[in-house]
């Protein structure tokens, strides 16, 4: 785990090789002494420096395609701790087993690399400017994406950087580095012309009054470095290595010559924010052709970027129009009611059930057209209390605005009953999953984490939702969940913080805490026993729960203490938290503001 590397004592943090030879040697002079650093040269890799016979040893720890550790030409492993473990019971291409860990000095942190103090600025403004979002909409967004725009934002970082001069050309690089202080090492980096699409970059740097240019390439997977060179994933870490050693160049970099404030804007393609968002999705609706679809799922489900190991081909939440509320633009009018004429109805049924059908339409704003879901109260009978409990679902729902949940745009009464509600095209998680069992853990574990946001949000509110499950979270797109079917929520007062029903009714039993059985009593606590089944059936890739057995024995079973077990493959981590979320008694139940925050961490570390 990433925060568990973190914390090791022996890992040095982004120290050069020449650093921990330093440490090393103060450690004396015995054969398997080890410290770990991280890598300079490769986004989320590690870096093993060892001791053995009076030399030093590097190896590099690289974080590979299907977020597994390896040493290269080395078996892989989950964690670079897994890593660190396995060679000290084998040596397997080390120049001798790992004996000891090299403990950092006493006061002593790890050394924060340059780039960590710039990122927090960076990814809430990218977020905020590509996206125009603004408060918690904005923090959910950094919240469940940190990952992806992680790796966005340090591979385009040095857009930020003063010695980054954008696409000019060899004679005005020369004139720049010549016609300011003329200090030997003095460089700047320029994109070349015509690079084509594969894009190429200049390093340019003074040397006794005369500017040599080095050709920065990029390869198929994206590596950059000079013809020959050690590769990097950035340029930031290509400038950080050779300003501490020249490596092949004349000499190390020592001084940055800086961009003309004139050419900030212009020279530099607008700096990072403009940037960034050139690195545009094609939005739902779009006409074919004009870009890929990054919605599709392949033949075998997995991601395109699984293959291509470039997590710029999915799009994230925000890409969506289900992301914000169709009322964030104040120009919208927010109203309870759905005229008719402003509503179109498509053939072909998304679903159905005891209530009527849910059909895909298209709803007419003032300023846009919204793709959505409506769902049709079938009601021949004319049942009052039919209409009633749907009714109460709109009411229930018009007062949630979370990203994570299915939000409702309006009630429509017409020749029937109408709930006009976002559209989730994937439908029902569970469904999803049993049709694409390759879904890699992380991509479940990203969804069930949006699921979490979304109850954490209810949890705040004080709604209980009282039918969660794998059936009632629907996909926007492989990487978006919203949680929907509030048909059995309730709003709870503040002086409350359980809902006691007066009966029992048609209940989704094996999703049900045992105190919602034994005494009809609601809260957030027996939602969070629910969100375990749920995870239990995503990790399953949609299996049943409890399958075979009826209500009864699962009440049984679960008061004699026995709990559900693994689902093949499942996370440790993740088995420990659903076992967490049935726990027996409520007031010892963790809430999602602890479920939410432990996902996310574990998330966060296999998406590094």
């Amino acid at each position: 785990m990433v925060d568990k590397v973190h914390l090791l004592p022996y890992f040095f943090g982004n120290i050069t090789r020449e650093e921990s030879e330093v440490y090393l040697q103060q450690g004396g002079s015995g054969d398997g002494l080890y410290l770990l650093r991280q890598s300079r040269s490769f986004l989320g890799g590690y870096a093993l420096s060892l001791s053995y016979g009076r030399q030093f040893y590097h190896y590099t720890i690289e974080r590979e395609l299907n977020d597994t550790y390896a040493i290269a030409g080395g078996k892989s492993h989950r964690t670079p701790i897994d890593v660190i473990n396995y060679h000290s019971q084998e040596s397997d291409g080390l120049i001798c087993l790992l004996k000891k860990p090299f403990h950092r000095p006493r006061g002593t942190e790890p050394k924060v690399g340059p780039f960590e103090d710039l990122k927090e600025q960076l990814i809430r403004q990218y977020v905020e400017q590509t996206w125009n979002l603004k408060g918690s909409a904005l923090d959910q967004a950094i919240i469940s994406q940190r990952p992806q725009l992680e790796k966005l934002i340090a591979t385009t970082a040095h857009e930020k950087m003063p010695w980054f001069h954008g696409k000019i050309d060899r004679e005005d690089s020369e004139l720049r580095l010549l016609n300011t202080s003329r200090v030997n090492g003095k460089f700047l980096i320029r994109q070349r012309e015509n690079s084509g699409r594969n894009e190429s970059y200049a390093l340019c740097l003074l040397h006794n009054n005369q500017v040599m240019h080095y050709r920065i390439d990029k390869d198929r997977a994206g590596k950059l470095s000079i013809p020959d060179g050690k590769k990097f994933d950035t340029l930031w870490q290509l400038v950080e290595h050779y300003s501490y050693k020249p490596d092949g160049l004349l000499r190390v970099l020592t001084e940055t010559c800086p961009r003309p404030s004139h050419h900030s804007e212009r020279g530099a393609t607008g700096g990072i924010i403009s940037r960034l968002k050139s690195y545009s999705f094609p939005k739902p609706g779009q006409k074919k052709g004009s870009a890929e679809n990054p919605y599709k799922i392949t033949p075998n489900g997995k991601d395109d970027y699984s293959k291509q190991g470039n997590f710029l081909d999915s799009a994230m939440p925000m890409d969506t129009q289900v992301y914000e509320s169709p009322y964030a633009d104040p120009d919208e009018l927010r109203s309870t009611k759905v005229n008719r004429s402003d509503l179109t109805l498509e053939d072909g049924e998304l679903g159905s059930g005891n209530f009527g059908t849910v059909l895909r339409g298209v709803y007419q704003m003032k300023k846009t057209q919204k793709v959505v879901a409506v769902k049709i109260l079938k009601n021949d009978d004319d049942n009052a209390a039919v209409k009633d409990e749907m009714l109460r679902e709109a009411n229930v729902m018009q007062q949630l605005d979370n990203p994570y949940i299915v939000r409702m745009i309006g009630i429509c009464e017409a020749e029937n009953l109408m709930l006009v509600m976002e559209l989730a095209e994937l439908g029902p998680l569970h469904k999803f999953l049993q049709k694409n069992k390759h879904i890699t853990v992380k991509n479940l574990t990203e969804l069930v984490h949006q699921v979490s946001m979304g109850m954490k949000y209810l949890e705040e509110h004080n709604f209980v939702h009282r039918d969660l499950a794998a059936r009632n979270v629907l996909l926007v797109t492989q990487h978006y969940a919203k949680i929907s079917d509030f048909g059995l929520s309730k709003a709870l007062t503040e002086d409350e913080n359980y809902y006691k029903a007066k009966g029992h009714g048609k209940w989704p039993l094996k999703w049900y805490a045992p105190e919602c059985m034994n005494y009809l009593k609601f809260s957030s606590k027996s939602d969070v026993w629910s969100f375990g089944v749920l995870m239990w059936e995503a990790f399953s890739y949609g299996q049943k729960p409890y399958k075979g057995m009826k209500g009864n024995e699962v009440i049984q079973m679960i008061e004699n203490g026995q709990r559900m077990s693994a689902p093949p493959d499942c996370p440790p981590e993740m088995y420990d938290l659903m076992k967490k979320c049935w726990t027996y008694k409520p007031d010892e139940r963790p809430g999602f503001s602890v479920v939410e925050p432990r996902l996310r961490h574990y998330y966060y570390d296999i998406s590094q």
